[in-house]
């Protein structure tokens, strides 16, 4: 019976003592494991120059638009236009019907014929004595208010002539052949293109960076990927004391008239550029609330491939795919662009720029 619980014993020790082995084994075996490297994309950075920017979201006003009406009632008896037409000033748009206002015209300057054939009698008269001076003063005040008669007679038909009071083109005509039109009633929209203005608001904090003549650059998604340049033209004297924003206005030019008033517009105000600035793109970037870090490509410290090291950074102005590292980064660095969420410090990887994510200045997507 002894004998048989020794032998159990040793079966047993010698059991456990194989599994013990295999475990160490396998153990071992683990620790020559290593992830493959993760596949990244990098760019080295190098000083650039760099065109600083103020961004704002603007809207477009013509330099003169305005609604073409009438301050006279009428009957619409002619209209000379068509709606999107360009016109230049002075155009006849329409014309009210005049046939009692030129009636009393007529009678106006048959009043006048005879006033002045009476004041040239008396011119006689009075210098041969035989009137007194008050009857050619008479004379001469009735042909001075006939003649004025004439006059206001002729301004009011005049003024039922609508004429185009800038260059610029129409919008939708508001009015039909025969319509009576009250005081004031809208006849046709009608704008000024070239120049256009841009009007947008910044925060009080840059009223220093702002002057007449700083040169502007304009982006409207949509009218495709052209960018008009213009200048700022006038500051409000002004902040808004509920924004705490300072009006801004520019003039561009729009030789193509493909801006249009009430467009809304990106506006950027161009800084003075600086030389040296190190960016790179913003897929580069992993935010957290502790700060801003970057993963820059370096060898491995077993000497076996590359490794990254994570980096803190701090950023300055973006612009378009690429953001300004003010602290952080040296002439040189290969910065990881893309797959940076999965990194962690000291971890291998493999770079592949075959596809790259996008670092361009002034980007123009396909979908804008």
């Amino acid at each position: 019976m002894l004998l048989m619980l020794t032998v159990v014993s040793v079966f047993v020790v010698g059991i456990g003592f194989f599994k013990y082995t295999r475990v160490r084994a396998a153990i071992a075996e683990h620790s020559k494991f290593a992830p493959p490297p993760s596949a990244v994309t990098t760019v080295v950075v190098k000083g650039q120059t760099w065109q600083p920017v103020l961004s704002a979201v603007g809207s477009l006003k013509a330099v003169n638009g305005v609604t073409v009406s009438t301050d006279l009632a009428g009957i619409v008896s002619e209209i000379n236009f068509e709606s999107g037409a360009a016109v230049k000033k002075g155009d006849l748009l329409i014309k009210l019907d005049t046939q009692q206002e030129e009636a009393q015209l007529h009678a106006a300057e048959a009043k006048r014929a005879w006033t002045k054939l009476d004041l040239d009698r008396k011119r006689d008269l009075v210098a041969k004595k035989t009137i007194s001076p008050s009857d050619w003063d008479s004379a001469q005040s009735e042909f001075l208010q006939a003649e004025a008669n004439v006059e206001a007679a002729k301004a009011v038909i005049a003024r039922k002539r609508i004429l185009a009071p800038f260059d610029g083109y129409l919008g939708i005509r508001q009015v039909d052949l025969g319509q009576y039109l009250n005081p004031g009633a809208a006849i046709v929209p009608l704008q000024s293109l070239d120049p256009i203005y841009v009007q947008f608001t910044l925060p009080q904090q840059h009223l220093a960076s702002l002057a007449v003549g700083k040169k502007l650059r304009i982006r409207a998604a949509d009218v495709g990927s052209d960018e008009f340049e213009a200048e700022i033209n006038a500051i409000d004297s002004k902040v808004d004391d509920s924004t705490r924003n300072v009006m801004v206005q520019g003039t561009a030019q729009n030789t193509g008239h493909k801006l249009r008033p009430g467009m809304f517009v990106n506006v950027d105000v161009l800084l003075p550029e600086q030389e040296g600035v190190l960016a790179i793109p913003v897929s580069s970037i992993n935010y957290a609330p502790y700060g801003d870090s970057v993963y820059v490509v370096k060898p491995a410290t077993n000497g076996k491939g590359q490794e990254v090291e994570q980096v803190v950074v701090r950023l300055g102005p973006k612009r378009g795919d690429q953001v300004s590292v003010s602290s952080g980064l040296k002439d040189g660095d290969e910065v990881v662009t893309s797959g940076v969420f999965k990194l962690r410090p000291h971890a291998p990887v493999q770079v592949n720029n075959t596809v790259q994510p996008g670092n361009d200045a002034n980007p123009t997507p396909k979908d804008t």
